[in-house]
């Protein structure tokens, strides 16, 4: 299978597995957009031509938010995509304030490619928060959220100059626009 052919297997994949689903951002888009976007982010902003961290990043959020189990990823996409998924997937058995600080604690202990592809996801996240919060999130929720992001980003520095720097310009947007 050509790297073309994978890439649009991928997104057919995960449009499926997250069809009915919507973001929690103000216009509810639909959830295939955020994969979408992450791996536009690592192929634009990063410069990553790394056909199965690409594939991996429209795959992402599939096992820890659609039920999908690894064991079709690895059927689909091989051992080497879900491997990457896996190593960016929280699991969702644990309380949300375990697994936010687990995700700071294991970041500077992840793969080259995972730090890349947890980069390009809290570059969308950050930017979604930013520009589309959802509507139920107070002021003082998209600050946590922010200053929690800057905590995980610490440990994945190193890892692609290009995602690090827009990543900052989108943290000093954030702490400006949000009086922090």
């Amino acid at each position: 299978m050509n790297d073309v052919h994978l890439l649009l297997k991928a997104a057919r994949f995960s449009a499926e597995k997250h069809r009915d689903q919507r973001r929690k951002d103000s216009h509810a888009s639909p959830y295939i957009n955020h994969p979408l976007q992450v791996a536009e982010a690592l192929a634009s902003i990063g410069g990553v031509q790394d056909v199965s961290l690409l594939v991996a990043a429209l795959l992402h959020d599939t096992v820890e938010d659609t039920g999908t189990r690894p064991e079709e990823i690895e059927a689909e996409f091989g051992a080497e995509v879900l491997f990457l998924v896996m190593e960016v997937t929280d699991d969702k058995g644990l309380p949300k304030p375990e697994r936010k600080r687990l995700q700071v604690e294991h970041a500077p202990h992840k793969s080259h490619r995972a730090k890349q592809l947890k980069l390009a996801d809290k570059i969308c996240n950050v930017n979604d928060i930013l520009n589309t919060p959802p509507a139920d999130w107070s002021l003082q929720r998209r600050r946590e959220y922010l200053l929690w992001t800057e905590q995980v980003v610490e440990g994945l520095r190193g890892a692609n100059p290009g995602l690090e720097r827009r990543y900052d310009e989108l943290l000093a947007e954030g702490k400006q626009a949000l009086g922090l």
